[in-house]
Formats: structure tokens, sequence, C-alpha cells
């Protein structure tokens, strides 16, 4: 039976993608994907068999993908990320079930946005917080600002995926303001660009200033809880360790 890999490649540099994902990708006969998403694989893995398709085509390439390993190629169907967070795994295993497709699925996970955004940042995501996309194709408005609502009142740091875009340019404010009237507009903001890849950056703000920062759809943005601070250029959100238990005295003392 042929294998269907679902594959997380991290945020796109070979040096965040993990064993497993590399493995797959090589094993595969066939990598399919989002057409940014194949080249930028392409300089990495150069003599694979590559097959493509727009954005918003996410239920053909997964039929696609399915036809293939149904005559017994190995297929590596891959998503920046985590697979299984905002990638290919629910469509492909919803996909295989409604086509009755006799293909061995295995979903391999790689390095998310929010954990490759936070290691730039320094801890924000130390102790709870939430995921939410600002993305509405999938989702209604009204239902994404009602649980980025429920996320401020439960004091959890915010992660916000696809925060804004050539349509969308005005939801991250709406977030934003929402967020800043519950926990207060100096609650700290992180805005990391283009994780992983080579023009990276990230700068560290506050809710009530994200509306005026630069920010697009390659971007992530985190919003701290009523703990998270900031110190030397870090942001950090506290989990209640007790310090004084692991410091060691100076020997003077």
């Amino acid at each position: 039976m042929a294998k269907l890999y679902v594959v997380g490649f991290g945020p796109g540099g070979k040096e965040d993608m993990t064993f497993r994902a590399a493995q797959a990708i090589e094993a595969a006969q066939v990598v399919m994907g989002y057409t940014t998403y194949i080249n930028m694989l392409k300089d990495i893995f150069p003599d694979k068999n590559y097959m493509s398709t727009p954005m918003k085509q996410e239920a053909q390439r997964c039929r696609m993908a399915l036809l293939e390993a149904q005559k017994g190629r190995d297929v590596a169907m891959v998503s920046s990320g985590d697979s299984g967070i905002y990638g290919m795994a629910g469509i492909i295993l919803q996909m295989a079930q409604a086509m009755d497709a006799d293909v061995e699925i295995q979903v391999i996970p790689g390095v998310t946005a929010a954990s490759a955004a936070a290691a730039i940042l320094g801890a924000p995501l130390m102790h709870d917080f939430a995921v939410i996309s600002l993305s509405d194709l999938m989702t209604p408005l009204d239902k994404i600002m009602k649980r980025v609502e429920c996320a401020a009142q439960g004091d959890f740091v915010i992660c916000l995926y696809n925060p804004k875009s050539k349509k969308r340019t005005e939801y991250i404010a709406m977030a934003a303001q929402i967020v800043a009237g519950i926990q207060g507009p100096d609650i700290p903001a992180g805005i990391v660009r283009n994780a992983g890849r080579p023009d990276e950056s990230h700068e560290i703000t506050t809710a009530g200033q994200l509306k005026d920062a630069q920010i697009d759809m390659f971007s992530i943005v985190i919003l701290g809880n009523s703990q998270t601070y900031v110190k030397d250029g870090k942001m950090i959100t506290p989990r209640g360790y007790t310090l004084d238990e692991g410091i060691v005295p100076d020997k003077k003392d």
C-alpha cells in the first residue's frame, strides 16, 4: 500500500525542519503542496518530483494527492509550520474518508508558527495561551472576535495567525482594541515577520500601538496576558517559578 505523508516542514528553513519531515519528503516519489510552499522546498530538495496548486484549491490538491497514492506512489503533502495546525492534515483525512481511499496516511508534525515566533521574541508562551486565526475565509468574523474576547477575558496569552492581508486590513486593529479594552493598552505585543526565513524581522510593542505597526500576511502577532512583561528586549510570560530557589549565592556572601 502506498503512503501519503502529510508533512509540516516548519517555518521554511532547513534548520527548523524535523528529521521526520525531511525523511518523509525524501521518501516520497511525489511532493505536493501550495505553490509558495513548493517553491520554498525546491532549493532544499532539488531532485524531487513536484506538483502544486494555488491558494483556495486545497480540496483539489488533496484529491490529486490521494489519486497519486492510489496509483501506488508514495506522496508527501506539505504545509509550512505544523500540518495539523491550520495545515492539510484535517482535509486530507476528511477527503480520504469521502473517497473511501485505500491509502496509508501518516501525519508528520512540524514546528508551528506560534513556537517559531515565540522563540524569536523570548518566552511569551510559557503559560496558557490561545491560537486564533484572523482569516474569515472559513470562520465568520463575529465568531473570530468573540474568541479573541473570550481569550482575553480568560487572561490567555493570544497568538494571532493570518493577522492581515490586502483585503483584511482592519481585523488586527479590531482584535487589538478588544484585548486592550480588557487587559489595558500597555499589554505587551510582539510581531514576528517571516519567522525562520531569510528576511525575518521582529519588534515588541503594545496592544494599544498595534494598529500602527507594520504587519502583513507573513506576520505572527503575540499578545501577552496580565503577567507578561518586557525586559532586555525579551517578551516573557512568567509561569510562576520561585526564582530564589534557583539563584546561586555570590561567593562573597
